[in-house]
C-alpha cells in the first residue's frame, strides 16, 4: 500500500514532469526518455543498496569508490581475457560482498561509527583502483567486441534499456525482502533502536552486517552496469560523488538518517525524481557546474521535510 509520503513525492514527479515537458517538449522525445529511463536504472540499484545500510541506522560513503574499483577490475578481467564476462561478473560480485561483509564487522562487531569505515573505504578503494591502472584510464581495446554481454547490460528490450529491468527485477526481490521478510522487520527494528532490538532476541550484528553485504552486493552489480555504459573508466574521477546521489534518492524516498524508516518503492521514486530535476537542469541549458548545487539543495530540503514529518507524527 502507497504511504502519504510516496504519494506526495509521485504527485511532486508529476508536476515537475509537466513544468520541464512545457518549458521544452524534448522532454517527452523517445530518446530523451529512453536516456532518462537508462539512468534510472544505473542510479537505483545502488540507491536501493544505499536504503538497506541508511534503515539500519548507518550510512555507506564509499559507493562511489567501490564502483570505480570493481569497474575497472570488470573491464580488465574481460578486456584482457582472463575469464570470460559471467566469471568476471561472479568475481566482482564476490569482492562486493567481502567489502559488505568487512564494513558489517567493522560496524557491528568492532563497533566504529559506519561514518568512519566507510569514509576510510571511499579513500581506500579509490586508491586502490588508481594503483591498479597506474592512474590511466581503463577501457576495452579498440575495436573489441562482446555482443552478448553489451546486449545484456547495455541493451534494449522493445526499447526499454536492460539497466531499468534489472532495476526493476532487483525492486521487486529487495522489496519483498524488505517489507515482506523476518529479516526486513528485523532490520527496521534496529534501525530504530539497536539496543531494544538486541534486548528483544534479534541478532543485531547478523542483522546490521547482512544489510551491509547487501548494499554492497548490489553496488557491484551497479558496478558492471555502469562500467559497460561508460564503456572506459578513468579512476581518479569515475563513480565520484554517487554516494550522494544514492542518499538523495533514499532520504528523497522517506528514508530517515536516524534509521528505522524508509519503503523500497520510495526509494524508486527518488531515483525518478533525480534524474527528472538532472534533465530539468540539462534541457533547460543551466550549466552542469550547478548539478552539486541542486543535489545538496534537494538533500537539505528531503531532511528538512523528515524533520518536519517526525515532529508532526511524534506531537
Amino acid at each position: 500500500m502507497i504511504s502519504r509520503k510516496d504519494l506526495s513525492l509521485l504527485i511532486l514527479i508529476i508536476v515537475v514532469g509537466t513544468v520541464v515537458a512545457i518549458i521544452n517538449p524534448r522532454f517527452l522525445s523517445p530518446i530523451n526518455l529512453s536516456n532518462t529511463a537508462n539512468l534510472i536504472g544505473l542510479f537505483g540499484i545502488f540507491a536501493v543498496a544505499q536504503a538497506f545500510v541508511i534503515i539500519s541506522g548507518g550510512i555507506e560513503l564509499s559507493v562511489g569508490s567501490i564502483i570505480a574499483l570493481l569497474g575497472v577490475l570488470f573491464i580488465d578481467l574481460v578486456a584482457a581475457g582472463s575469464l570470460s564476462p559471467g566469471l568476471a561478473f561472479l568475481v566482482v560480485l564476490g569482492l562486493g560482498c567481502l567489502i559488505g561483509l568487512l564494513h558489517g564487522f567493522l560496524v557491528a562487531r568492532v563497533g566504529l561509527q559506519p561514518f568512519v569505515v566507510t569514509l576510510c573505504g571511499l579513500l581506500i578503494y579509490r586508491g586502490i583502483a588508481r594503483y591498479y591502472t597506474e592512474d590511466a584510464t581503463a577501457g576495452f581495446p579498440f575495436g573489441a567486441s562482446f555482443p552478448t554481454l553489451e546486449w545484456l547490460v547495455a541493451g534494449r528490450l522493445y526499447g526499454i534499456p536492460h539497466s531499468l529491468i534489472a532495476f526493476l527485477l532487483i525492486t521487486a526481490v529487495m522489496g519483498v525482502v524488505l517489507h515482506r521478510s523476518v529479516y526486513g522487520r528485523h532490520l527496521f527494528a534496529v534501525g530504530k533502536s539497536e539496543e531494544a532490538a538486541r534486548y528483544s532476541g534479534i541478532n543485531t550484528t547478523r542483522v546490521v552486517i547482512t544489510a551491509y553485504v547487501i548494499c554492497c552486493a548490489l553496488t557491484a552489480v551497479a558496478a558492471v552496469f555502469i562500467a559497460m555504459y561508460t564503456r572506459s573508466i578513468s579512476p581518479s574521477s569515475h563513480g565520484n560523488f554517487y554516494e550522494l546521489y544514492a542518499i538523495a534518492a533514499a532520504v528523497l524516498g522517506g528514508c530517515s538518517l536516524r534509521g528505522g524508516e524508509g519503503s523500497i518503492l520510495g526509494v524508486v521514486l527518488g531515483t525518478v525524481l533525480l534524474q527528472v530535476l538532472q534533465n530539468l537542469v540539462n534541457l533547460l541549458g543551466i550549466p552542469s557546474s550547478l548539478n552539486f548545487a541542486v543535489m545538496g539543495s534537494v538533500i537539505l530540503i528531503g531532511v528538512l521535510a523528515d524533520q518536519q514529518f517526525s515532529k508532526r507524527k511524534a506531537g
